[in-house]
């Protein structure tokens, strides 16, 4: 625990830059209960005035937390989240940050997380990447993804790119810790064509072999592949299998390990997602957010390549 403590600290001071006497927020869950606690001391041990709030774990990526929860998310300075499931794209999020809450999500955080991996990155690189490609996603029209001979077009006309650098040192700047992600919400009905997911998917982990994913008018149609079954929740409505996100990694220490929260953030790769994006400039409000990666695609946005089999042109 004490080892735990320590790299808490590190992370509510250079990521967060936790300040003495302000309000620090943990809100965890009874799978992270002991991550929550490390925070919550390292917060107490930086003068902070710290609260620990412990949920039952949500059944869902982008489930709204308790009411009591989002409330005080919105009256605290700093929040950090180590959940199982993820909070970073619902409303209780959203409106802290409107609020001036500087949040750090901690979808699916482990232990061993904190000592290796995207957690250990020179965040000054991954900072200056992600800027980079968040304004050319902000500049593109139309992003097209090819991988073992599927692409996929997808509409991002008038979105802006949202950067995810794990630094959030502003007033209602919030995103994932361990991060480094550039992202955007396509148009909801402006994506077509076929794509593989071999890294990994939200709802089945780690993929041993990959799925095929059919999308039309915006929507997944079919899936296919081992363990899709565990993937039916996108294809209940329409909702649920709207193409939401768009994101490209940008941090070279990050594993792919079969948690999203650092999977969806290893250089070069490319992930989509299925479910709300209203955190982040969709329209698109769904029971879920499930994000798949993408190894080693060729990325074009409009007529520049990006990435070409995993490694960046740019």
């Amino acid at each position: 625990m004490e080892q735990l403590i320590k790299t808490a600290e590190g992370i509510l001071s250079s990521c967060l830059a936790v300040k003495e006497g302000e309000e620090v927020l943990i809100v965890t869950d009874d799978t992270r209960k002991r991550i929550g606690e490390a925070l919550y001391e390292a917060a107490g041990n930086l003068g902070c005035e710290r609260l620990l709030m412990v949920m039952k774990e949500r059944e869902l990526s982008g489930q709204e937390p308790p009411k009591a929860v989002a409330a005080a998310m919105k009256n605290a300075d700093v929040v950090v989240a180590p959940t199982a499931q993820s909070l970073t794209h619902t409303n209780a999020r959203i409106e802290a940050a409107k609020a001036g809450t500087r949040v750090a999500t901690m979808p699916g955080i482990r232990e061993e997380m904190f000592s290796k991996g995207a957690m250990t990155a020179d965040y000054d690189q991954v900072e200056k990447l992600t800027e980079v490609i968040t304004e050319k996603l902000t500049k593109a029209s139309e992003a097209r993804i090819e991988k073992d001979g599927k692409v996929l077009k997808i509409s991002l006309k008038g979105r802006n790119g949202v950067p995810s650098p794990g630094v959030y040192k502003k007033p209602g700047q919030c995103g994932n810790l361990p991060s480094g992600e550039a992202y955007i919400a396509p148009l909801e009905n402006g994506s077509e064509g076929e794509m593989i997911i071999d890294g990994s998917m939200v709802g089945i982990g780690k993929l041993e072999s990959p799925l095929h994913m059919v999308i039309s008018g915006g929507r997944l149609r079919s899936v296919t592949g081992e363990k899709s079954e565990n993937l039916d929740v996108l294809l209940k409505n329409e909702t649920n299998g709207t193409l939401c996100e768009l994101g490209i990694g940008t941090n070279e220490a990050a594993i792919l390990n079969g948690i999203i929260l650092e999977d969806e953030k290893v250089y070069g790769t490319v992930h989509i997602a299925f479910g709300t994006n209203t955190s982040f400039g969709g329209v698109n409000k769904a029971e879920c957010h499930m994000d798949g990666i993408i190894l080693r695609p060729t990325l074009y946005l409009d007529n520049e390549k990006i990435i070409e089999d995993g490694v960046f042109c740019i």
